[in-house]
């Protein structure tokens, strides 16, 4: 699982006109999975299923 720094370098993942993470494959946006006992935040994209791993 790429973290969402290096996806947005990559091209992987993008920014829409509101500042959301976008996923460059399927251009949805990103859905967000927050468990509170973890220090990372899981981004998935609805359509394609792609995770990658914000840390907060």
């Amino acid at each position: 699982m790429k973290s969402v720094r290096k996806a947005l370098r990559a091209g992987d993942l993008e920014k829409d006109t509101y500042d959301r993470l976008v996923c460059g494959e399927c251009e949805k946006p990103l859905k967000t999975e927050n468990d509170p006992d973890e220090i990372k935040t899981v981004r998935i994209c609805p359509n394609c299923g792609s995770e990658w791993k914000e840390i907060r």
